[in-house]
């Protein structure tokens, strides 16, 4: 877990935490270069209660090793893996 979510377990209530840590396994993050993605969550990530439609963020692809622009969009369905 990494320090924003270990921050967020800490200081949020249970319901709030389990809002926080649902939504942001829907937004995932996809390299422009080889399409690896993964949700923002398992990259140690928080995005809660957000809107955006083509935002890029500058992210290192542990797939093909390399900084991309990668694309962050939301996901309706998530993998069973991703949401335990």
């Amino acid at each position: 877990m990494s320090f924003p979510q270990t921050l967020a377990r800490m200081f949020f209530p249970s319901s709030l935490y389990d809002e926080v840590c649902n939504s942001s396994k829907h937004w995932m993050i996809q390299c422009t270069l080889c399409g690896k993605e993964r949700s923002v969550w398992d990259a140690g990530g928080i995005r809660w209660r957000a809107a955006s439609i083509g935002k890029r963020i500058p992210a290192h692809c542990s797939h093909c090793d390399k900084l991309v622009a990668a694309r962050i969009y939301y996901k309706d369905e998530v993998d069973a893996e991703t949401d335990a």
